[in-house]
């Protein structure tokens, strides 16, 4: 039996013309070893679930992407959060929206989803499940990056100014994971800090399920990355095991679609990552590029940014 993993750390949001070597070998250095910890799992035998939720951990603990450690500014000043995971076996799920504390985002998701009748919770509940389930939590500076702070004011200087903004970084920003075990169980994890300069309380794709995070065992896991909005409506992440289900569609095929017709046609930049019962993998985006990662059991690490 095979194991097969991805990981994304958001796409969009990456220019050529700005990027250093010196950042682009951080962002490399961060996604290898982010995949390690997922692999690592998956390597000893671990469950998909197991796999994800780890693998999102880490992204969450790197303060170069918008998850956790690196989560945007609300337009008030604040951060609040998103996470989801689901588990292919039985299609059960967890949520968080809006959360500010816990230093990982997803393990409380997961929390939800083991601990709780619900699939979804918000605010103060989805922190005392955090708490309950002995989280580790942690201060305002842990969280407060220097360049998420400037890119606040930066669109809110636009803003004020009257100043159409059509720079995708500031509209989107997620982490994620997906995965294929040894037992052929899949399972998928997302977490974000959502959009720059975002309303308070605003919720994007990432927590709801079908549309930012989806696994079914029958068909694939998703991890999607992108204008949320846009995700929502189209239910993206859905829509790519329906093709499949209905259609008869290839997952590569499904995915290429959704990303790069349904979605890229309805000012749905972003990306995806998904994977199938069999252990292919498929990692379309329909932008400049996507922080990305993969392995199979057996094969060699593929890191990678923009399309070649």
């Amino acid at each position: 039996m095979t194991y097969s993993l991805a990981i994304h750390g958001g796409a969009g949001t990456i220019l050529r013309a700005s990027m250093t070597p010196e950042r682009e070998e951080a962002y490399r250095a961060a996604l290898a070893r982010t995949l390690e910890v997922g692999e690592a799992v998956l390597r000893d035998g671990g469950a998909a679930l197991d796999a994800v939720v780890a693998a999102v951990s880490a992204l969450e603990d790197e303060p170069l992407f918008n998850a956790g450690r690196g989560a945007v500014f609300t337009s008030d000043g604040r951060q609040e959060m998103d996470a989801a995971v689901m588990d292919g076996r039985d299609r059960r799920a967890g949520a968080v929206a809006g959360i500010f504390g816990p230093r990982n985002p997803v393990q409380a998701a997961r929390a939800v989803m083991e601990r709780t009748d619900h699939v979804c919770l918000i605010g103060p509940n989805a922190l005392d499940v955090a708490r309950a389930a002995g989280l580790p939590f942690e201060e305002p500076a842990y969280f407060f990056t220097e360049a998420r702070w400037t890119a606040l004011q930066d669109t809110l200087g636009m803003r004020a100014r009257g100043e159409t903004d059509d720079d995708p970084a500031r509209r989107h920003g997620t982490v994620g994971a997906v995965a294929r075990d040894v037992h052929g169980h899949l399972a998928a994890a997302t977490s974000t800090g959502g959009m720059t300069a975002k309303a308070p309380g605003r919720v994007g794709d990432t927590p709801m399920i079908g549309a930012g995070t989806f696994a079914d065992d029958a068909t694939c896991a998703v991890s999607a990355t992108g204008h949320g909005e846009v995700f929502i409506r189209w239910t993206a992440a859905a829509e790519i095991a329906a093709r499949m289900r209905h259609a008869g569609q290839p997952l590569a095929e499904a995915a290429r679609a959704v990303v790069m017709e349904d979605l890229a046609q309805n000012d749905g930049s972003g990306g995806a990552i998904a994977v199938d019962r069999d252990g292919t993998l498929a990692l379309p985006f329909n932008c400049e590029g996507m922080y990305r990662a993969s392995v199979r059991s057996g094969e060699a690490p593929v890191i990678a940014i923009y399309r070649d």
